[in-house]
């Protein structure tokens, strides 16, 4: 299998997300909404991987598509988390701009699929 910018930035933002709760739950004693964001947020390269080898193109679809809901819900969590003060700016705006990329990416992919589909 070839290069994949989808996978790569994927298993990066859950690399980002693993280090940022193992933040959250050391310096900050916070557990609930980082398990969340760590449930989340690793779940879109874990769909991505998943859909590499699904059943048909449907199934490929559909697991891109829970990939996709994944990745909004992480960044409510991100944006939830920013907004009661667990995480500053910084740290807010860099990951939420690799998740909207996620989301933009996924987003075409499926789009671009599902064309594919019909013609």
């Amino acid at each position: 299998m070839g290069k994949s910018v989808l996978r790569d930035k994927s298993y990066q933002f859950a690399i980002q997300t693993v280090r940022l709760v193992q933040w959250l739950q050391a310096e900050k004693k916070e557990y609930v909404l980082s398990k969340q964001m760590l449930r989340s947020g690793t779940a879109v390269g874990a769909l991505i991987r998943e859909a590499e080898f699904g059943q048909s193109h449907a199934d490929f679809i559909h697991k891109l598509s829970i990939a996709l809901k994944e990745a909004n819900e992480t960044e409510y969590w991100l944006c939830l988390l920013y907004d009661t003060n667990y995480i500053k700016e910084v740290e807010f705006k860099q990951m939420q701009t690799e998740c909207k990329e996620l989301i933009a990416i996924l987003v075409t992919s499926i789009k671009t699929l599902k064309l594919k589909t019909k013609n």
